[in-house]
């Protein structure tokens, strides 16, 4: 199935024009920009994996803006899922008193059938408006569980470094995307803590020859000892993603850790929060990220490709257990939001998630997925700055070194990861770049997620032109070297 209208449409005639920023407005902007420096472009028109700029320029959207588009743009089923609830007037209630039958079809859509999220006692769905509403939500509900059971001493979570949890004060608190982080460190509390990351290219000690399944034993054994220290009857919760998204680039871990995670939660009675915004609902070739790990959580967030961007919307689904515990006690989440559960965005989700699971497109994107690994280390693997290719489904991340033999990064000055963003740009493909990579200052990398509807020639297109753009970016620091005096990097076969 293709997700454009544009399969004649040559690399040239998509890439032509300027990269990002070229073209500034005379009238400074009303609307506060992510800079104020660079205005973004306007995009007129889209329609499956294309964007068509106000410019005429069309762009392959390669990266689903944030791993958001998990159907492509335009969909005409949605628009009239959309127009369906907007005819009849109920376009708003507020959820304290009323409910509609889009957000009751929706929940039950996800937790229940073969496919859903009642497998595994995951009972309950709560919706918001965005991720880090989300993860507030499963952080109030994980601290009101041991409230209302009577352990008021509960009070502390426990997260890993190099996570992003939202943007929110709550959800920031317990991230450590360090840079997005800096200018808010007063908000910071002391009732987190944070572990290793479960990064092997980057922490493994590879160097001694440790194996995937030794360092995952060895991040279970400091957490446990961790646990110990801090005092178990004080940690509320370990959060974690399955695989890390926008901060480390598509991050899975290592073998076997998160089955020892799960013991080690359950031998002190800790609530495991798995965050999903970005690696679930079939980003990853599942539906649940954690299905692939051979666990389940207590709570799970959601959102991103749980509507494919066809409105805002994301949030959570909750173990039986933690259910059981309020039922018996308040019968109540003391919790809320103005626009939660909002009938228009249930309609258009609902909408999404039928005609994923009616076209089996998780499915389709498994198989993608393998097809673009391929794609991937055929183009990529004896690129001399390219280290380290990941992820799972169709979320992959490139991960981008100075020296493949030492595994070191291109110091920050470089912007390899936001320069590699921009040639790809500018050649008609949008990839998602990161940097700070490794520790927060140093590392950098490009994420690939693409539709889940995306054809192995679109595929094909996509890496083609990401490797135009590295090639010329790699020529680029090269003859900058060659200038400087420095010494090139070799790299080894």
């Amino acid at each position: 199935m293709s997700t454009n209208d544009h399969h004649g449409e040559d690399i040239e005639s998509i890439g032509s024009g300027s990269g990002p920023g070229a073209a500034a407005a005379v009238t400074p902007p009303a609307l506060l920009h992510r800079s104020l420096h660079q205005q973004p472009y306007k995009v007129s028109s889209a329609k499956g994996i294309y964007l068509t700029l106000d410019s005429g320029r069309v762009v392959m959207d390669a990266c689903g803006g944030a791993a958001v588009t998990c159907l492509g743009h335009g969909n005409d089923e949605v628009l009239q899922a959309v127009t369906r609830q907007m005819n009849t007037g109920v376009s708003y209630l507020h959820s304290l008193t009323y409910t509609t039958e889009a957000a009751e079809q929706l929940a039950r859509h996800l937790i229940d059938g073969p496919h859903g999220g009642g497998r595994f006692g995951l009972e309950k769905a709560y919706f918001v408006n965005s991720g880090s509403e989300a993860m507030d939500a499963a952080l109030k509900l994980a601290r009101q569980y041991f409230f209302e059971l009577g352990q008021l001493d509960k009070t502390r979570f426990v997260a890993r470094r190099q996570s992003y949890h939202g943007t929110t004060i709550g959800a920031m608190t317990v991230g450590s995307n360090l840079p997005r982080k800096a200018p808010y460190a007063c908000f910071q509390l002391d009732t987190v803590s944070w572990m290793t990351p479960a990064y092997a290219y980057q922490y493994s000690n590879w160097k001694q020859g440790e194996t995937e399944e030794q360092f995952a034993e060895r991040l279970v054994q400091e957490l446990d000892r961790h646990l110990q220290d801090i005092g178990p009857e004080k940690v509320i919760a370990f959060i974690a993603e399955p695989l890390v998204g926008a901060t480390s680039g598509c991050t899975p871990a290592p073998h076997g850790y998160f089955k020892g995670v799960r013991q080690v939660c359950d031998k002190y009675s800790i609530l495991l929060i798995l965050d999903e915004i970005m690696c679930g609902m079939g980003r990853t070739g599942t539906l649940f990220a954690f299905e692939q790990e051979h666990i389940v959580p207590d709570i799970v967030t959601i959102g991103k490709g749980l509507g494919g961007g066809y409105s805002p919307i994301a949030g959570m689904l909750v173990h039986k257990k933690i259910i059981d515990v309020l039922q018996k006690g308040t019968s109540s989440f003391n919790h809320g939001h103005t626009y939660q559960a909002h009938p228009v965005g249930c309609a258009a989700t609902l909408a999404v998630q039928k005609i994923l699971r009616r076209d089996a497109m998780i499915d389709n994107c498994a198989l993608r997925g393998q097809f673009l690994h391929s794609l991937l280390l055929e183009t990529f693997q004896h690129a001399k700055y390219v280290g380290h290719i990941r992820g799972r489904g169709l979320f992959w991340g490139i991960e981008f070194v100075k020296d493949k033999a030492t595994r070191a990064s291109f110091p920050p000055a470089v912007g390899f990861g936001i320069r590699f963003q921009s040639l790809a740009f500018e050649l008609g493909v949008a990839v998602y770049p990161g940097s700070g990579t490794v520790d927060g200052s140093r590392g950098d990398h490009a994420i690939l997620s693409p539709p889940y509807n995306v054809t192995e020639d679109e595929l094909r297109k996509i890496v083609h032109v990401v490797k135009l753009a590295y090639d010329r970016l790699e020529k680029d620091i090269d003859d900058a070297a060659d200038e400087s005096g420095q010494n090139k990097v070799e790299t080894p076969y």
